[in-house]
Formats: structure tokens, sequence, C-alpha cells
């Protein structure tokens, strides 16, 4: 668990994510979780990369698309607020995100090139962050949070999804085997 975030920086429905985060570096720690995540996906096939565990349930490749997805708006997020911007960000529509978004179309190689360049641009930001600009707070989607609490919310975001692929994809005994 990520016990250096105090309960003030971030709304407590990010617990989830955030309890999920070791303390560490956290650019290291997105780094290292970068390449497990890669690992975890590259090898899915096209046949895989569109299963659903139930017919209300993203595809695999839906779930890659809205990783990337959250981590460019939480790291939209963790810029502005580490410029010190005070204008309120607002809040995003996953579901929506997901209809107006064309993952099913792309390759997985092509949603995980995706990811892993979003991925590296987080970690570009916050390796030229200083000390001060992790504990800068700002508000989006109406509650206050903190530079350091949007990081270890990525972290703990992607973790949350690996999780739900190993168990509810790969675990299902309907998933495709290749």
């Amino acid at each position: 668990m990520y016990n250096l975030l105090e309960k003030d920086e971030y709304a407590s429905h990010f617990s989830t994510y955030v309890k999920l985060v070791a303390e560490g570096d956290l650019a290291n720690i997105l780094t290292k979780q970068l390449a497990e995540t890669i690992n975890l996906l590259q090898d899915i096939s096209e046949e895989q990369a569109h299963f659903r565990y139930t017919s209300k349930k993203w595809s695999l490749k839906e779930v890659i698309g809205h990783m990337a997805d959250t981590e460019r708006v939480m790291g939209y997020r963790l810029l502005t607020i580490a410029r010190s911007e005070t204008t309120t960000l607002p809040g995003f529509d996953e579901n929506e995100f997901i209809q107006n978004a064309s993952f099913n179309k792309q390759s997985v190689e092509e949603l995980l090139q995706n990811l892993q360049a979003v991925r590296l641009s987080t970690i570009h930001l916050i390796k030229s962050l200083t000390t001060e600009d992790y504990i800068r707070r700002g508000i989006a989607n109406n509650s206050e949070i903190t530079v350091r609490a949007l990081i270890v919310i990525i972290a703990g975001h992607e973790l949350h999804h690996c999780n739900i692929i190993r168990e509810r994809y790969f675990g299902d005994t309907a998933f495709p085997i290749s």
C-alpha cells in the first residue's frame, strides 16, 4: 500500500487504486509497471483481444484503450496542477470515451504502442517535477487532489485493470485459447 499520501490528497473513490501501489520512487514504479503490462498483453491474439467476459463489459482492446485514455486525462490533470493552474478541471465519462473511440478497429500492437507512448510521456513529466510540485493541489472533477496523488492513482488504475484482465478475462473458461 502506498501510505505516503494523506487522506485529504485525493477523493475517497480513488482509494481502490491508491491501496494497490507500493511505496517507492514513482517514476521507477511506472517504468517497471509499463514493462509488466506490455508483457502481460503483447502476445494476445486478435480473437482474444475482442473477448468480453460478459456481453455488457468492454473487450480487452477497449480496456487497453481505456487505460491509455485515463492516463492521458490524469496526466493532463497532473501537468495542469503541477504548473499551478487554478482552473477547476472537469471529470470525464469513461463509458462515453469508449463509445466514441475505435479501439476495436486498432490492432493490439497499436493499442500497446499508444499505452507505451502515454506512459513514457507521464514518466518524463514526473521526472521533471520538483518536491514542491508533488504536493501542489488543484481541483479535478469537483475534488481536491495533489500531484503525487495523481501519480499514485495512475499507477493504481493500471494495476487495477491488469488484475481484472488476469482474473476476469484470462481466468474466464470461455476465454479463447490461442
